[in-house]
This record gives C-alpha cells, sequence and structure tokens, in this order.
C-alpha cells in the first residue's frame, strides 16, 4: 500500500476518533486496535467495519 494511503487512513482514523470525542463518545482500546490495523493497511474498511461490529455485538452478549 502506497504511503499516501497510509497518511489518509490514519487520518481518518484521527478525525473519526476526534468527531467521537467531541459527541462524548469514547473509542475503547479493543476498537483502536482495530483501527490501528486499518491505518497499517492490514485491514479493508469493510473488513474493520466487520471486526468493530463483530466486537460489539459481543459486548452486549456479556
Amino acid at each position: 500500500m502506497q504511503s499516501v494511503d497510509l497518511k489518509k487512513r490514519r487520518r481518518a482514523v484521527k478525525i473519526a476518533n476526534a468527531v467521537n470525542s467531541i459527541e462524548g463518545v469514547p473509542v475503547s482500546k479493543e476498537v483502536k486496535l482495530i483501527q490501528a490495523r486499518f491505518a497499517k493497511g492490514e485491514l479493508t474498511s469493510e473488513q474493520m467495519k466487520a471486526e468493530v461490529i463483530s466486537f460489539c455485538k459481543r459486548l452486549s452478549y456479556e
């Protein structure tokens, strides 16, 4: 993956977390780890979404 794409991914994650913070919705450590994998190019956006949804579903069953 090109460095420009990775920069865009890191920026997108940073903006998403800032918006969540403004809205008063903290991002969990687990989701930040998933986001980091996306930012490194290890996951596609679809894969990241699926992992975050899976994590949230597991929380609702605990």
